[in-house]
């Protein structure tokens, strides 16, 4: 790219499974050439704020709990109220990734819960661009989206294993899910562009 994009993964991660993940949807974005800034929603500063309001993309992370967004992460999207009103994020791109203790987990809640938080800032949300994997009798764990979803990027992680164990599959589909969102955002710019100068 030319000009670099510069895209923000705002996240929360109560033990570490989901910083992983994150950490991996980052270095995806940065493998197509975006400058990546990594931004844990529950200590935000003034600097990171200013970060996500001219920030190219955003990219959605949350620990599932309880079949939803942690608090955290809530915490966070209720103080964007205002940006929400004057339109700060609109037409950003957007896309999400998360991950709970369970196989299923009502991990599909949250990433809906996070497709709709985007879609009250009138961002474009990428989806996983994904088909199944480990859904035949030639499948297996180590296939990309695993756990086979569609609207974002979902992993499970044993609750009493370490952030370092978080499952490689999931790590990979989560740096799919980055270089996805940085190569959608460049191809919305440079169609905005084309169309600026007709």
């Amino acid at each position: 790219m030319s000009n670099p994009l510069h895209i923000c993964v705002a996240f929360h991660s109560g033990f570490g499974h989901t910083a992983q993940l994150a950490d991996a949807v980052a270095a995806g974005a940065r493998s197509m050439g975006a400058n990546v800034q990594l931004i844990p929603v529950e200590t935000l500063t003034d600097e990171q704020w200013h970060a996500l309001d001219t920030a190219d993309a955003i990219i959605f992370g949350s620990a599932t709990y309880m079949g939803n967004i942690a608090a955290a992460f809530q915490a966070f999207a209720e103080k964007t109220g205002r940006r929400c009103v004057e339109g700060t994020w609109r037409d950003k791109v957007a896309a999400g990734f998360t991950n709970s203790g369970a196989k299923a987990g009502d991990k599909q809640s949250t990433l809906i819960s996070l497709a709709v938080f985007a879609a009250q800032h009138h961002m474009h949300w990428v989806n996983l661009g994904l088909p199944p994997g480990w859904n035949s009798s030639a499948g297996t764990e180590a296939d990309l989206n695993r756990l086979g979803f569609w609207m974002g990027a979902g992993a499970a992680t044993n609750v009493d294993a370490g952030p370092d164990q978080v499952h490689p599959s999931d790590v990979e589909t989560c740096r799919h899910l980055g270089a996805r969102v940085a190569l959608v955002t460049a191809q919305l710019h440079a169609g905005r562009k084309v169309t600026e100068a007709a």
